[in-house]
C-alpha cells in the first residue's frame, strides 16, 4: 500500500537532486529545440504527494508543461525533443537512457550512495500543456509494434477545468490536508483494483475535485 515519505532529509536530498535534473531538462529543450517548459513535481506550492508503496522505490511524478513550443500539433516531435533531451542530462550524470510509456518517460531505479540505508527511487515525467480555460492536456504515445506507425495526441485530463483555481480555493480555506487524505485513498483504492490507467497526475485532479465538491456542497 502507498504511504508518504515523511524523512525530511532524504525528501529534501530528492527534491533537490531531481529539481535539478528537471531544470537542466527544460534548459537544453530550450536550447535545442526552443521549447519553453516548466517542471512541476506532483501537487502545488511546497506541498509535494512523494509516496512510496511498501519497501519499493520511491515515485517521484513530475510533470513537465510545455508553455512555449512552435508547433503544439507536432506530438511526436514534442515527446523526441524531450526525450532526447532528457537522454542528455542523464547520461551527464551516468544514468541509462529513459524508458518510453505511453504517457511518460521514466528513469531506471537509483539509489544515493552516500546514503546506503536510503530507499531507493526513481523519476516519472508526464508531458502536459493547458488551454485557455485552464484543462490540462497529457501527452499520450500509443504504441503499434510498429515504431512508423506509432500514434501521437493530446488527450485531456478529466475534470481538470480549472483545477488550479480550485486548489487555491481549498488552500485558502486551510483544508490541505483533506487533498493529501483523498490523494492517498486514490492511489490505494487504484493500486488494489490493479488499475494501471490513473497515474498520480489523474489521481491528484480527482482528489482537488473530490474535495473541492465536498466543501461546497457543505456551504
Amino acid at each position: 500500500m502507498y504511504k508518504y515519505v515523511k524523512d525530511k532529509e532524504y525528501l529534501a536530498l530528492l527534491r533537490r537532486t531531481c529539481g535539478s535534473m528537471m531544470q537542466e531538462l527544460c534548459h537544453i529543450l530550450k536550447e535545442d529545440y526552443d521549447i519553453g517548459a516548466v517542471p512541476k513535481l506532483i501537487g502545488s506550492g511546497s506541498r509535494k504527494l512523494i509516496t512510496q508503496n511498501g519497501n519499493n522505490p520511491v515515485d517521484l511524478d513530475y510533470n513537465l508543461e510545455i508553455v512555449k513550443c512552435k508547433v503544439y500539433g507536432n506530438c511526436r516531435s514534442i515527446k523526441e525533443a524531450v526525450r532526447k533531451s532528457f537522454n542528455k542530462v542523464l547520461r551527464d550524470r551516468n544514468w541509462n537512457d529513459c524508458s518510453d510509456s505511453t504517457s511518460s518517460l521514466g528513469t531506471e531505479t537509483r539509489y544515493f550512495t552516500d546514503y546506503p540505508n536510503k530507499p531507493s527511487f526513481s523519476i516519472d515525467v508526464g508531458i502536459v500543456c493547458r488551454n485557455s480555460k485552464g484543462s490540462y492536456y497529457r501527452l499520450i504515445h500509443e504504441k503499434t509494434g510498429r515504431v512508423s506507425e506509432d500514434g501521437y495526441y493530446w488527450n485531456e485530463a478529466p475534470n481538470s477545468h480549472k483545477v488550479r483555481k480550485k486548489f487555491e480555493f481549498i488552500i485558502q480555506k486551510g483544508k490541505w490536508t483533506m487533498i493529501s487524505d483523498e490523494y492517498l485513498r486514490l492511489k490505494n483504492m487504484y493500486l488494489r483494483q490493479n488499475d494501471h490507467n490513473h497515474p498520480s497526475f489523474i489521481c491528484y485532479i480527482e482528489a482537488v475535485n473530490n474535495v473541492y465538491n465536498k466543501l461546497q456542497n457543505r456551504r
